[in-house]
């Protein structure tokens, strides 16, 4: 455990004492200090000639530092720029390579949001209770990898990017890229062109595009026509 820091007064009278020839085990024994401490502030005092506590090396921690790491975590789509606006507007102006060397001692670094599906309560709810979908999930959790390795899965969808299409950066610790918080959702939408693709461990298989209304039969044509290919070019064992 660290000891409490001696106050200022008591260690000008350790060099006071020191000062006046008494000897480092002699002074210890007068202010029941350990002779360690002593030895520590007079070497101290005779170095930078004071027993104030001297201002660290490198950039100070300080409480702008702590609001970053709450702001970004509460909005971990914001920019510089606007980090930068709110330190202005706090009193606490700062670089740009500032705040971002700030964010990065604490863990966070500037990340492309993954894109991912947006599921409502209804349709996670759907996906996981027995009485309403199949037990393949679960019946294949301990499946090996070399197992998985083998399978080739087909879909198809048509989806459309919530807002503009364009790549968007979040600040994000290491290992939380699929966080909800972290992610731009995705939704499918009525209009446009069905894609049926698959993919695998190995990679992604073919994509085909559909131009009119899909139905059972046309279904089975194109996986008849398109799998086998994709398992011959992904190498799939």
């Amino acid at each position: 455990m660290k000891s409490k820091e001696l106050s200022v007064d008591l260690q000008d009278r350790i060099v006071s004492r020191y000062r006046e020839a008494e000897g480092y085990r002699k002074t210890s024994a007068a202010f029941k200090v350990p002779m360690s401490t002593v030895v520590s502030i007079i070497r101290k005092w005779k170095k930078f000639g004071t027993t104030r506590t001297l201002p660290r090396a490198g950039r100070p921690d300080n409480l702008s530092d702590r609001a970053l790491v709450r702001e970004v975590t509460k909005k971990p789509r914001v920019t510089l720029t606007e980090l930068q606006h709110c330190s202005v507007e706090g009193g606490e102006p700062s670089r740009r390579t500032t705040t971002s060397a700030s964010l990065h001692e604490s863990g966070l670094y500037g990340r492309v949001a993954r894109r991912k599906p947006l599921l409502s309560k209804r349709h996670k709810t759907a996906r996981t209770c027995p009485q309403d979908s199949p037990e393949f999930a679960k019946r294949h959790l301990k499946d090996s990898q070399t197992m998985r390795n083998k399978i080739l899965w087909s879909d198809e969808t048509t989806i459309e990017l919530f807002g503009l299409n364009a790549k968007r950066h979040v600040w994000r610790k290491p290992g939380t890229a699929n966080h909800l918080a972290n992610t731009i959702p995705t939704v499918k939408h009525g209009g446009g062109n069905i894609m049926l693709g698959c993919f695998s461990a190995a990679g992604t298989g073919r994509l085909v595009r559909v131009e009119r209304k899909m139905n059972a039969a046309m279904y089975r044509d194109i996986l008849e026509e398109n799998l086998l290919q994709s398992t011959l070019d992904l190498r799939l064992g």
